[in-house]
């Protein structure tokens, strides 16, 4: 007979390690929340609105123009052009189903955190939808290298400023970000004239624009990690909500099952394409 010494010591195999209690924590760690885009830099939110789709009137730009006049000459005909831009909003949505066992037999309220967790699947949605529209909407491009410099931001604002817009934002993913840290000017002190690239780990704003940035993982393509865009903010984009998140929970009796079915009406749209400048590295 093996003496009780053995039984109890969890190296001899099933039979120590029945005796020894299992702990599992009732506490679940949600996971990490992704860099998204905020509301405020869409120039344009429109929540609800009758129809289908709705149409933005937007000023020409550069349009009319006033000539000299000769002493009782007549004064010649013009006008300011008008375009719109139309927002046609998809649906998007998910549902939900957990058997009533899974919900009688688990630690947490598993219904309850799919749903928040589909709450965030959405924003992740709008960020990549955004991002999508800025690639495909840039007015003008900028092609950088293996590693953005100062001057393809330079270059891009001035783009901007050549049609009389204002870089107020610098959007950019993950690996474009990692190039600003390695810019040698924005770390000395005696150039850039603080430290804040070494105490909060980026700048604030670089030349006057915000730096925003997008996690890798909330867009379609791991490329756009490598892009920046220059945009402003008042001019660039706009977002169409015919519906916000919407939930409604329903019960299959015949399977058992309780749910939810999570949808959204939404559309994004560039206002005007040279109020964005697209920068792009290898």
């Amino acid at each position: 007979m093996n003496r009780i010494s053995e039984y109890l010591s969890t190296g001899k195999g099933e039979a120590g390690t029945l005796l020894i209690p299992k702990l599992i924590l009732g506490t679940l760690i949600d996971e990490v929340d992704k860099t998204l885009l905020p509301r405020e830099l869409a120039g344009f939110v429109q929540n609800g609105w009758e129809g289908s789709t709705f149409n933005l009137n937007l000023e020409d730009p550069n349009t009319m123009d006033v000539r000299e006049v000769g002493e009782g000459a007549e004064i010649p005909l013009d006008a300011g052009d008008y375009v719109n831009v139309e927002f046609n909003p998809k649906k998007y949505g998910v549902a939900i189903r957990i058997t009533r066992e899974l919900m009688e037999d688990s630690q947490f309220e598993i219904l309850q955190r799919q749903i928040r967790l589909a709450g965030k699947r959405f924003a992740e949605k709008e960020n990549e939808l955004i991002i999508d529209a800025l690639v495909a909407g840039a007015g003008n491009t900028v092609a950088g290298g293996a590693q953005a410099t100062i001057s393809n931001i330079t270059e891009s604002m001035f783009n901007l400023e050549q049609e009389d817009y204002t870089p107020t934002d610098l959007i950019v993913g993950n690996e474009f970000l990692s190039d600003l840290r390695n810019i040698d000017t924005f770390v000395e002190a005696n150039k850039v004239g603080n430290t804040e690239m070494l105490t909060r780990g980026f700048l604030g704003n670089i030349y006057g624009m915000n730096v925003v940035r997008f996690s890798t993982t909330a867009v379609s393509s791991s490329t756009y990690a490598k892009y920046g865009f220059t945009i402003d903010r008042q001019q660039a984009y706009g977002l169409g909500i015919k519906r916000d998140l919407t939930m409604e929970n329903f019960d299959l009796p015949t399977f058992d099952m309780q749910g939810a079915a999570l949808t959204w009406r939404f559309d994004v749209q560039v206002l005007r394409s040279k109020a964005i400048g697209l920068i792009t590295t290898s």
